[in-house]
């Protein structure tokens, strides 16, 4: 992961470069290995580095050997091997898994996101036609905002964070996960369009676990590509402990006596063999997991009990609930949000991920995702009919670059760590996503609970000889949403400090300059003053609040604990 800022068409690009310069410094947490920059007509592209995989020769703005194509990316794209080969007529610079996006777009042109297994956001600019090229991966995990001002109506603004474009755009978007912005055209085109994205759809696929299970397992595999020290975030939850487990064995595969010649192309990117026939393990031999709570919260226990089970090297941190307090203003310049579920869950990623990097760690695995594919949360089991159960996963699926991927991208990318996410990896995702929702569906009566056929999938009792991949007590432990799970006086004492700080005549008065978006609770109320003390009013259109469905008469708290079918654990 890295951090772009670019500037199209600028009426005095010269004159602009220092200042686009500084904007880009806003977001050099996002990479503080280098920067470069490269200024072509009246375009300039500017890339602060974070270095994961091609170390000593992945600088960027890259160029083409001929000098007319210039890319700045965020992000890792996992298939780079197979696109080198299908490309090997190109004269590549580098070992950098983001260069065969420009033979890419020599070959196929606006198509070739298509062609692209990663997760990323990218411009790329044509001197030759003066035209520029922005994709965002088909989810959004890797952040990306699109910005215009009407004192340059003809400039075009990318910028990996908001705060890179508060100065300049009146007009700000979230650019769409999936979508690529030609400049011939001015247009955002969908490229990532599947049947399932369609929420009157109704997929009808029956389920098989064990395509299921090899599918998630070849999709940790080939986000394990890096030449850093890596790790693992274990919450104790169902599905960072999956993704650990996996890892685990991956790893110890990886340092085992392998003959790299024996990989095909496909094997070789997904055991992490570079181009030169060299296996990555990140310099460790073993697994590191790392987890974060108050003391004594149910995620600690849990987690605890997943790393002595798969043999990771466990890293336990504790925060105190002042420190979380003293972060939210942080927290908040970061995510660039007033979101309460996104602040909630964020602040100790945040903290974290602080953690984590100053143990030399670069990139670590996170289990985001899961719930939005699989209706993994508690109130999912009021869904009232299986086609409102697919629609409303779709929903959250298609909304979370501004949900949980954008907390899982800014928590971690405000210190310099890269996190990756196996669940929203693209074949798993439609594999998933074409499961009749009926398997899905919670019923408490015939012992199927949130994310049962996940669950199922890798219960291997009746496997002979099939080592087992969790305890089933966290394999089949009931969700706690990351926020409650650190600690149920984490979220007791946000609503206790927004108490304070937010009087009831406070909350009472709507204040105009929010529109139809006043928040209904202090705790909202707070999040939006301090969100307001950083942005402007135009970049709230890039917030979505997360609530559960009120039609389906769910608690408007957004916190697991609030759903009928929670059951209550104690902090120590």
């Amino acid at each position: 992961m890295c951090g772009i800022f670019a500037a199209f068409r600028h009426t005095d690009v010269q004159e602009y470069r220092p200042h686009a310069l500084q904007l880009s410094k806003r977001i050099r947490h996002r990479g503080p290995d280098w920067s470069g920059n490269v200024v072509e007509n009246s375009t300039i592209l500017v890339h602060e580095r974070l270095a994961i995989v091609g170390l000593e020769s992945g600088s960027q703005p890259i160029k083409s050997p001929c000098g007319k194509y210039t890319l700045c990316v965020n992000g890792e794209i996992y298939n780079h091997i197979q696109l080198r080969e299908e490309c090997s007529g190109y004269a590549f610079q580098s070992l950098s898994d983001c260069e065969p996006i420009i033979p890419l777009y020599l070959k196929y042109g606006i198509d070739a996101p298509k062609k692209l297994d990663g997760m990323f956001a990218w411009c790329l600019y044509d001197s030759n036609e003066d035209r520029i090229l922005a994709a965002r991966d088909p989810i959004g995990i890797t952040t990306l905002y699109m910005g215009k001002s009407s004192k340059s109506p003809q400039t075009r603004f990318f910028a990996s964070e908001l705060k890179c474009l508060t100065d300049d755009c009146e007009e700000i978007i979230a650019f769409p996960p999936g979508h690529v912005y030609d400049s011939k055209t001015d247009q955002l085109i969908r490229y990532f369009n599947p049947q399932w994205l369609d929420p009157s759809y109704m997929p009808s696929t029956p389920i098989n676990y064990i395509n299921l299970r090899h599918s998630l397992e070849k999709s940790v595999r080939k986000r394990l590509m890096a030449e850093v020290p890596y790790g693992v975030l274990l919450s104790g939850g169902l599905d960072s402990s999956l993704i650990a487990s996996i890892a685990a064995r991956e790893t110890e595969r990886a340092n085992a006596e392998l003959d790299p010649v024996s990989y095909d192309s496909e094997e070789k990117h997904l055991a992490g063999i570079d181009a030169h026939g060299h296996l990555h393990t990140g310099g460790w031999s073993h697994l590191h997991s790392f987890a974060i709570g108050l003391p004594g919260a149910p995620d600690l226990l849990a987690a605890r009990k997943v790393a002595k089970f798969i043999g990771s090297l466990h890293h336990e941190h504790n925060f105190t609930l002042q420190e979380g307090l003293d972060a939210l203003d942080d927290v908040i310049y970061h995510l660039e949000t007033y979101d309460v579920t996104t602040i909630r869950a964020s602040t100790p990623m945040f903290l974290l991920s602080r953690k984590i990097k100053a143990q030399g760690v670069k990139m670590v695995l996170s289990g985001e995702g899961s719930d939005e594919i699989f209706g993994g949360y508690l109130y999912f089991a009021q869904a009232p009919s299986a086609k409102e159960f697919q629609s409303e996963s779709v929903s959250r699926v298609k909304n979370l670059h501004l949900a949980d991927c954008l907390r899982a991208n800014k928590s971690t990318m405000a210190w310099g760590l890269e996190a990756r996410v196996p669940f929203l990896d693209r074949e798993f995702l439609d594999l998933c996503m074409e499961l009749d929702p009926n398997e899905k569906m919670i019923k408490p009566e015939e012992g199927r609970i949130e994310k049962y056929v996940l669950r199922r999938a890798f219960d291997t009792k009746d496997e002979p000889g099939v080592k087992p991949y969790l305890p089933d007590d966290i394999l089949w432990r009931q969700k706690e949403q990351f926020s409650d799970g650190v600690g149920y006086s984490w979220i007791d004492g946000l609503k206790d400090a927004a108490e304070e700080a937010i009087s009831d005549e406070m909350l009472a008065t709507s204040r105009p300059e929010w529109g139809d978006d006043q928040p209904t609770t202090k705790e909202a109320y707070w999040y939006r003053l301090k969100f307001d003390k950083f942005f402007p009013k135009n970049a709230a259109g890039t917030v979505m609040r997360w609530i559960p469905k009120a039609d389906w008469g769910c608690h408007g708290d957004p916190s697991g604990r609030f759903a009928k079918i929670h059951e209550q654990h104690i902090d120590a």
